[in-house]
């Protein structure tokens, strides 16, 4: 913006220039790029903008005018630095709101029980283990193998034909022989009969108790601590009940 400082201009006028020129900024914007709420300082709003290009009509060389089109510029861009200003307060007002509400959501799910892709499971002294199979087709026969830390099948559950989508399997905690296996670490494993009644291996998936919830920063999102399975992302749960 250029004024003719040769006429008359008024203290706040001059004042306004400083304030535009400082740093070397262009009004409305700090180091090239638009101001935003927390960089202001040097930079003019839009009713100081307005107020010094009147000053700049005042003050205007009467033989050599301001360049209409060279106005209509300056008018329009102090016009978009103020509105990517008002947006980016929108979008700062718009995540504080989601991450409440993610917050509010998040302790609704304490106490809730996840499904989440496991083919592990830690048993306690006692209760019992709940999940399902991931069948990607229909199978005329499903089995869920159990083995313990040396690869030995503690209990298969039979769970005869199934369509595909998730196959729920209850595991009460016992061996094949009906004693209470030992509290610990175990393994999941499920075959379908395939192509050819081929034993294929499909996916399994473990209902577990949400003990607490972690918020992430930026776009970690939500980290779930679940019994017996420890975090898993709130990406990865299946279905909450």
């Amino acid at each position: 913006m250029q004024v003719n400082t040769s006429q008359s201009l008024p203290q706040s006028a001059i004042d306004l220039i400083n304030k535009a020129t400082q740093n070397g900024n262009t009004p409305g914007l700090i180091n090239g790029k638009p101001a935003s709420s927390a960089t202001q300082t040097a930079a003019l709003n839009q009713n100081e903008f307005l107020t010094l290009m009147l000053a700049q009509l005042k003050a205007q060389d009467p033989t050599k005018p301001v360049d209409s089109t060279a106005f209509l510029g300056q008018l329009a861009q102090i016009s978009q630095v103020q509105g990517l200003a008002q947006l980016n307060d929108s979008f700062s007002s718009l995540s504080s709101s989601l991450t409440s509400n993610q917050a509010l959501q998040a302790s609704s799910l304490l106490g809730r029980n996840a499904l989440v892709a496991s083919n592990g499971v830690n048993l306690g002294t006692t209760g019992a283990i709940s999940g399902a199979v991931d069948l990607p087709q229909s199978s005329g026969k499903v089995v869920v193998n159990i083995t313990d830390a040396s690869g030995a099948i503690v209990r298969q559950i039979s769970l005869g034909p199934q369509s595909q989508g998730l196959a729920n399997f209850t595991w009460d905690g016992k061996t094949t022989l009906g004693t209470r296996a030992a509290a610990g670490v175990y393994k999941v494993e499920a075959l379908y009969a395939g192509v050819g009644d081929k034993a294929t291996a499909a996916g399994t998936l473990i209902n577990s108790t949400v003990l607490s919830v972690t918020m992430g920063a930026g776009q970690a999102g939500l980290t779930l601590n679940l019994s017996g399975v420890g975090n898993v992302a709130f990406s990865n749960v299946r279905q909450i009940s």
